[in-house]
């Protein structure tokens, strides 16, 4: 084998390895795809995520329409979902944007869109972030979803403050 071919081969083998140290560095968060992630509003909701949310950067995901922020992940989000029925569960608009509030595993948040075709789902640790600023960072990517219907009476103000009324998505 001449030396052109070995300074060749070898360039190309010093290439891979250094592709294959990058890319290990790098973590790939593991979601599953909602059932309706091949819609092409997910598409245009996931070029328009930000690359940062507060101190989280955004990471990889290995599933269609999802997107993940921080190492550990402290936001996740999920588009492609079938949009929710009407709740009693506490309604927020945030950026344009309604939300339903499923605050059953505190300090952990299940915020899925209302009145947007397809639904998009965000989990937030709020331990790490805010939800309203993870929630508005979202809402210019978000609004790209088709709005169908909004809350009767969201929540627009902190929900724990005095004379706040919680609102519902009750019809």
């Amino acid at each position: 084998m001449d030396d052109v071919v070995k300074l060749k081969i070898l360039t190309s083998v010093a290439a891979l390895c250094a592709l294959l140290v990058l890319t290990s560095c790098a973590p790939t968060i593991h979601l599953e795809p909602a059932a309706n992630a091949n819609d092409p509003l997910c598409a245009e909701v996931t070029v328009r995520l930000p690359d940062s949310i507060g101190d989280q950067a955004r990471v990889w995901t290995d599933a269609q329409a999802t997107a993940a922020w921080g190492t550990p992940s402290s936001v996740l989000l999920t588009c492609g979902l079938e949009p929710p029925a009407p709740t009693t569960l506490q309604c927020v608009s945030l950026g344009g944007v309604d939300w339903i509030v499923d605050e059953e595993e505190t300090p952990n948040l299940r915020l899925t869109t209302y009145g947007r075709e397809p639904a998009a789902q965000v989990y937030v640790d709020t331990t790490t972030l805010s939800a309203d600023a993870v929630l508005e960072s979202l809402a210019g990517a978000i609004q790209q979803l088709t709005k169908t219907g909004e809350c009767t009476a969201p929540v627009t103000e902190d929900p724990d403050a005095p004379g706040t009324e919680t609102g519902d998505t009750t019809p």
